[in-house]
């Protein structure tokens, strides 16, 4: 699936600014992922950007179920699908396997807190966050309530990596792509 037919099947399905840029900002990451592992960008930014394609629609018990089924109905390989249905495994029953399956899964939820953390920022931007900020966001449980910490303390164990590593990943993949991503804020540059 091309990056521009998934695009066009996102905004299908998916209207809130909230969640199209959370789908835009996870596509990032995976993306800059991709090629820390020597694997193809496309494939990784295109399971990034469809992987809450049914969010909006459906989001409680039918999460990730019918983005499968819509997945399936536009032909979509089933490398997507799996990485899809992964990255919610307890609801699902499907675990992380591959690395793009791990990254996916640990990366999601941890996007969260450094939205988040961005949105209170002064500058409003991802050019001036460091690492020891979202640390510190990570372990107040009262910040960004709706994250789930375990998904991400799990996935990072899975990546065999560790918190401030990824954190630095998922900024210096949002740092790269800061302008595209509107997240430049009202910093200098």
């Amino acid at each position: 699936m091309s990056r521009d037919q998934a695009w066009s099947l996102l905004q299908k399905y998916v209207d809130d600014p909230s969640l199209l840029e959370h789908s835009l900002v996870v596509e990032t990451i995976m993306r800059y992922y991709a090629r820390l592992n020597n694997e193809d960008p496309d494939v990784w930014g295109v399971t990034g950007l469809l992987h809450d394609l049914d969010w909006q629609k459906f989001p409680e018990k039918q999460h990730c179920f019918k983005t499968a089924e819509i997945l399936r109905a536009h032909s979509v390989d089933e490398l997507y699908i799996h990485a899809i249905m992964s990255h919610d495994c307890h609801c699902t029953g499907v675990f992380p396997k591959t690395p793009l399956e791990k990254t996916l899964y640990a990366i999601d939820e941890l996007s969260g807190i450094i939205l988040a953390d961005i949105r209170i920022r002064p500058s409003q931007s991802v050019l001036d966050l460091k690492a020891k900020s979202v640390k510190k966001k990570f372990k107040s449980p009262s910040f960004a309530r709706g994250v789930d910490r375990n998904a991400i303390t799990e996935g990072i164990a899975w990546l065999d990596s560790d918190l401030t590593t990824t954190i630095n990943h998922c900024l210096t993949a949002l740092q790269e792509n800061a302008a595209a991503l509107g997240l430049v804020g009202n910093i200098d540059q």
